[in-house]
């Protein structure tokens, strides 16, 4: 009987690591692609998570929700910190600090 409860909670827990990976995959390939779509540049390449928690959707669902933190530049010099909120598997929303934006004239943004 023993076996069978070390077996399952064996189970459990590496179903719960492979989805906190996959999540933190999809966490960051959705940060990567809204940088991208406006301009700014993911440092570190990661995302780190803050938070994580069971919530329903709008259906009713539990599901995990889970937060995540990512720092961000425009010109190279500045650092400005981002979140991204994940429902399952869907991002709920991605929020980023106020931020300076720099025109096509300014001799101190990196390309």
């Amino acid at each position: 009987m023993i076996e069978i409860v070390g077996i399952i909670a064996l189970l459990l827990t590496g179903h719960f690591w492979w989805s906190t990976m996959r999540a933190r995959e999809q966490a960051l390939a959705a940060v990567c692609l809204y940088c991208r779509k406006m301009e700014l540049t993911l440092l570190d390449d990661c995302v780190a998570l803050t938070g994580a928690w069971f919530k329903r959707d709008r259906t009713g669902n539990l599901l995990a929700w889970r937060s995540y933190s990512f720092e961000f530049t425009v010109t190279g010099f500045e650092r400005y910190q981002g979140k991204i909120i994940l429902l399952g598997s869907q991002v709920e929303s991605i929020t980023t600090q106020p931020y300076r934006l720099v025109d096509d004239n300014d001799n101190h943004r990196w390309d």
